[in-house]
């Protein structure tokens, strides 16, 4: 009896299995549904403190209005000190959003024992000899290069050198940020210094500036051992664009893997920039994210705004503004190009945060003033009673700009009364250094240690919010871009 049900059993579930298979045989030209990409933006302003982010959206749109920053519906604030500093420079900040590890100040994505130790003097005068040593510390793996290690495709772009220390951070290792030959190196599949953890191919998308690293001496480069990294790439089969045009004219569907590097050193200023010679962040990112999507399985993008921090070293608060509403420019064209593929950003990942703070300040209870434009200064201006409208004075008598910087290079050895004529077609020009509280030498206004803002849109965006540390980033976009 008890047999005789086993088998009543066994027959109905073969029945069973064999009704699946012929209906399994019904459906044998279905497609198992292709699993969407899984896309990650991160967006760097480097130094993009919350008054810069303050100052740029009054410059742009006024007091009321709204940058695309602005409008990202999760927001966090990032602590950015480093395993050794108060202030960090950009090279531990950004490796920490890449690695989740607190390294010191210089190192580029290494453990937390790693020493920085100046490079040493090559026979061309450039400080760019290796002294790290052996043993000095272990690579950290980096967002990017677990993006690769998944089959996804990468990118780095960036307004400043492609080897400074923001990018730097993302596909490379090294015990000193100043090593860019180093760096440079890094990126050359298959070559002497590759990293090997970017995959046989090496990354899809490399665009900014910093040419000079990629050439030898003889050629005008500082590159000591005679290498051509950019004929090294070209034989990789890169496309290589060194100009506007060379950029214009890429194909970003009959492109696999794009090089561009459009100028020696860092890219032009924004408020600088010959837009035929050099394309802007915007269009740098939009065909950066063309090349990419080729790859079925996602990709991971960083786009750095390099030159906000450049501008705020140098107190030339216009020239930063100016970079910040181009950064902003390139979040915005990102979003939109993303939302055509993924209108609702259930399978894209992007955040846009600062590895820093810079020491700017807004001074005084001045009036509100509106966007900058021709005609009206706006937060370039100087202090004017909220009230009266009238020109606001110091203990001196003398005008004062609305933005300072807490240190630099432009400030006044004795009593400001001799600057009382002081006026808005001085503190608003494009080269205008605003003042500063303690004097330091020229370009070397310092980061700051303030805080500073994280936005993010899309898949697992809900997951970025209070007070974080900078290395918790790295998990949560890990776990949303399933990394």
């Amino acid at each position: 009896m008890t047999r005789r049900k086993i088998s009543v059993a066994g027959c109905s579930v073969a029945i069973t299995l064999m009704l699946a298979a012929c209906g399994s045989d019904s459906k044998k030209d279905d497609v198992v549904a292709e699993a969407p990409p899984k896309n990650v933006i991160f967006f760097l302003g480097d130094g993009m403190g919350l008054t810069t982010m303050t100052a740029a959206r009054i410059y742009s749109v006024g007091e009321d209005g709204s940058l695309t920053m602005d409008t990202l519906p999760e927001t966090a604030f990032v602590k950015t000190f480093s395993n050794d500093a108060q202030v960090t420079d950009s090279a531990p900040s950004m490796a920490a959003y890449m690695t989740g590890v607190k390294m010191n100040n210089e190192v580029i994505s290494m453990s937390a024992n790693t020493v920085a130790i100046d490079p040493g003097t090559d026979a061309n005068g450039n400080k760019l000899v290796n002294k790290c040593g052996t043993g000095n510390g272990t690579p950290a793996t980096t967002l990017l290069e677990l993006a690769k290690a998944k089959g996804f495709a990468a990118g780095v772009v960036s307004t400043a050198r492609v080897t400074h220390a923001t990018p730097a951070a993302t596909y490379s290792h090294i015990c000193h940020r100043d090593l860019e030959n180093d760096i440079a190196a890094a990126l050359v599949p298959g070559g002497t210094g590759y990293n090997s953890a970017l995959g046989t191919t090496g990354l899809e998308v490399v665009l900014g500036g910093g040419a000079q690293f990629f050439k030898p001496f003889k050629d005008g480069g500082k590159r000591s051992d005679g290498r051509d990294l950019v004929a090294e790439l070209k034989a990789k089969s890169y496309t290589v664009a060194n100009t506007g045009a060379d950029f214009k004219a890429v194909d970003a569907a009959k492109t696999d893997r794009l090089f561009g590097v459009f100028t020696s050193s860092h890219m032009s200023y924004d408020l600088d920039r010959d837009a035929a010679k050099e394309p802007s962040l915007a269009e740098m990112t939009t065909k950066a994210m063309d090349v990419l999507a080729k790859n079925k399985k996602g990709y991971f993008l960083m786009v750095e705004g390099g030159r906000i921090d450049h501008a705020l070293h140098e107190t030339t608060a216009k020239k930063a503004l100016q970079d910040t509403v181009a950064f902003d420019s390139a979040i915005k064209a990102a979003i939109d190009k993303a939302k055509v593929s993924d209108p609702t950003l259930a399978n894209t990942l992007i955040v846009v945060t600062a590895d820093h703070d810079h020491t700017l300040v807004l001074n005084g209870y001045a009036k509100r003033t509106g966007k900058t434009a021709a005609g009206n200064p706006g937060v370039l201006g100087v202090v004017k009673n909220y009230v009266t409208g009238a020109v606001e004075k110091d203990l001196d008598g003398a005008p004062y700009s609305i933005i300072g910087f807490g240190n630099g290079e432009n400030r006044t050895q004795s009593s400001r009364a001799a600057m009382a004529s002081l006026d808005e077609t001085v503190t608003s020009a494009n080269a205008y250094h605003q003042e500063a509280v303690i004097r330091t030498t020229a370009g070397n206004e310092t980061h700051g240690g303030t805080d500073v803002f994280l936005g993010a849109i899309g898949k697992g965006s809900e997951t970025f919010l209070g007070t974080i540390d900078n290395t918790k980033v790295f998990g949560l976009v890990k776990t949303a871009g399933g990394l």
